[in-house]
């Protein structure tokens, strides 16, 4: 007779114990109480371990490494993932060895894993008989390691079905991988120095989205012609920083945004972009291109165009065919001589007009040539020859930047054409007091900043508009202040009058006196020999630096309690030039700048402030 069961009682069925997690027990592991008390035939042995062995299992552990590895029973505990050491796998598809200094790829990765970063480590190479047993993979990061191509066999890609995202910048790859996954939506192989990439690299990827093949050695030799057939979904390609000589042919007729600048182009060939009509960004700056290597076509089909950057380049000419859609349009740093009306009458969308450094002189604008372009809000014409502010500019113009010209004058109706303006500046020009009309600024009624900096004004503008917060008259020759220009401008919250020839007995009563709301106040660099009276209560900070002051009374500050900052660096203060009681009052007070003075200046703190201001020359 067979005894089943423990503890020596007959005719129970010895089962497996739940707590058992090891496939390989023994039978006497499983059963300790098995045993053979009397002789059994081998036949009713076997029909015996048969019937164990139909028993219903138990369902396996997800997330394991091999799935159908046999675990027996439930336990209380989560068993623990397989894990590469010094690693990460905060879930059982991802695996992060990111920043470990790594020079051997990990060889117990689990073929779980979906996403594996391997990125800021010194790996060299990929073992093709480790890499390729993670056909699971969908995101691998190898980003900024020491990888060359020939540390990148040919075959590595070919059983990673899956991968959809693949990260190898910042490596040493010479050429790209001949083959990459069918299921490609990214590849970056951005910052290597790749000169060649080949047919099936990113070509035949129906779901490829983003390419980045920026700061490499890419040149137009290395670049096929087929390089992205079958891949018409891409969005997005960066090649800049290599070496192209000229716009690369058959590109993805479904991009969005194509980023060519840091080249050698010197052309578009004709049209290399009369399939792109998806495209909305395109950055050519800093390249080679001169009017010869563009025609009137280059653009013309590009109808969701909204952006363009040619800057830094060689054109003499604003390009023609234009799409009307376009918003932004950067030609700074060229050598365009005037703009031509009807370049622009297409582009009636335009919204930022950048122009800047070129070489548009006295007739670089003609009247009305920007009038067509409704829509204008900002022009960028500084660091050219113009010699006065250009007429007839469009209505809605919020922000003009004409600083680095040659104006001399301002008349009274130059600016009548755009009431909306809310930025003019015109600072170093070679604007003087005697050629500023006195209405030159009377229309400008939603102007919110001026600046007049390093022009040859000897006194303050008058009929300044009451919308002014900021106004900049550093850098000029005014040697006088008289409360009349001022008067009015009671929402001004900050004012330069730095590096001028102002004295205090030059600033006339009552100067500060409807500056109510001006809270930052710049005198430095003048030839002030005290702290001016009566400055306005709002003020926050003040500076005072390199004048002449030798004094700071008890009553200096009596109108400004709010003063958080005060600069009173480089004059001609001594240990005792500062009265004790200067500061009482000044619960606000944060900075006290006095270095640069004959001696240190001895401070002293009102003793109510809430917290101990740092003060600066102690």
């Amino acid at each position: 007779m067979v005894r089943w069961g423990g503890g020596g009682s007959e005719g129970g069925a010895c089962l497996p114990h739940t707590s058992l997690g090891d496939a390989a027990v023994t039978m006497a592991t499983l059963c300790p109480t098995w045993r053979h008390p009397d002789p059994v035939s081998p036949l009713l042995q076997l029909s015996l371990l048969l019937l164990l062995l139909l028993l219903p299992g138990p369902a396996t552990v997800l997330g394991m490494e091999d799935a159908a590895f046999p675990h027996l029973g439930d336990s209380s505990q989560p068993l623990p993932r397989a894990c590469p050491p010094r690693c990460s796998c905060p879930r059982a598809d991802t695996v992060d060895c990111d920043g470990l200094d790594l020079r051997v790829f990990p060889n117990n990765i689990t073929r779980a894993a979906q996403h594996l970063s391997l990125q800021n480590n010194q790996l060299q190479e990929l073992p093709y008989n480790e890499l390729s047993r993670l056909n699971g993979l969908r995101t691998l990061n190898l980003h900024n390691n020491l990888i060359s191509s020939e540390g990148l066999p040919d075959e590595a890609f070919e059983s990673l079905t899956q991968l959809q995202h693949i990260y190898v910048a910042h490596n040493k790859l010479s050429v790209a991988p001949q083959f990459l996954p069918y299921s490609l939506r990214v590849a970056d192989l951005a910052v290597n120095q790749v000169t060649e990439i080949f047919p099936l690299t990113f070509g035949k990827k129906p779901a490829l989205r983003s390419v980045y093949l920026h700061n490499n050695q890419l040149s137009n030799a290395g670049l096929p012609p087929d390089a992205f057939y079958g891949s018409e979904a891409v969005i997005t390609l960066s090649l800049s920083n290599n070496q192209l000589s000229y716009l690369p042919p058959s590109l993805p007729p479904s991009l969005e945004r194509l980023h060519l600048q840091n080249n050698l182009i010197s052309k578009v060939p004709r049209g290399a972009l009369s399939r792109q009509t998806h495209l909305r960004e395109l950055y050519l700056q800093h390249n080679r291109l001169t009017d010869s290597g563009l025609d009137a076509t280059t653009f013309s089909k590009l109808h969701r165009l909204e952006y363009l950057d040619l800057s830094h380049n060689q054109l003499a000419a604003v390009p023609a065919g234009l799409p009307r859609t376009l918003a932004v349009l950067h030609l700074g740093r060229n050598r365009i001589r005037q703009v031509e009306t009807d370049r622009l009458r297409g582009a009636r969308k335009l919204r930022y007009l950048l122009l800047q450094h070129n070489q548009l002189g006295a007739a670089g604008l003609p009247v009305g040539a920007l009038r067509p372009l409704r829509s204008l809000h900002t022009l960028h014409v500084y660091g050219n020859g113009l010699e006065r502010v250009p007429l007839a500019l469009p209505r809605r113009l919020r922000s003009l930047v004409l600083l680095h010209n040659r104006v001399a004058a301002l008349g009274a109706h130059d600016l009548t054409s755009t009431p909306g303006l809310a930025e003019l500046n015109l600072a170093y020009n070679r604007l003087t007091s005697a050629h500023v009309h006195r209405r030159a600024f009377r229309s400008l009624r939603a102007l919110r900043s001026l600046d007049l900096a390093g022009n040859q004004l000897t006194r303050l503008p008058t009929g300044l508009p009451t919308s002014l917060h900021t106004l900049r008259l550093q850098r000029n020759q005014l040697r006088a202040l008289e409360p009349e220009p001022l008067a009015g401008l009671d929402e001004l919250r900050e004012l330069s009058l730095a590096h001028n020839r102002l004295r205090v007995g030059d600033i006339g009563p009552g100067t500060w006196h409807e500056l109510q709301a001006l809270q930052v106040l710049d005198l430095s660099h003048n030839e002030l020999s005290f702290v001016p009276p009566d400055l306005p209560e709002a003020l926050e900070e003040l500076h005072l630096q390199s004048n002449r002051i030798s004094h700071v009374g008890p009553n200096a500050f009596l109108s400004t309690p709010g003063l958080r900052a005060l600069f009173l660096r480089a004059n001609r203060l001594h240990m005792t030039s500062i009265a004790p009681e200067a500061f009482l009052g000044l619960l606000h007070l944060r900075v006290v700048d006095t270095m640069g003075n004959p001696e240190q200046v001895l401070v002293q703190l009102p003793p109510t402030a809430p917290r101990r201001p740092q003060a600066w020359g102690l």
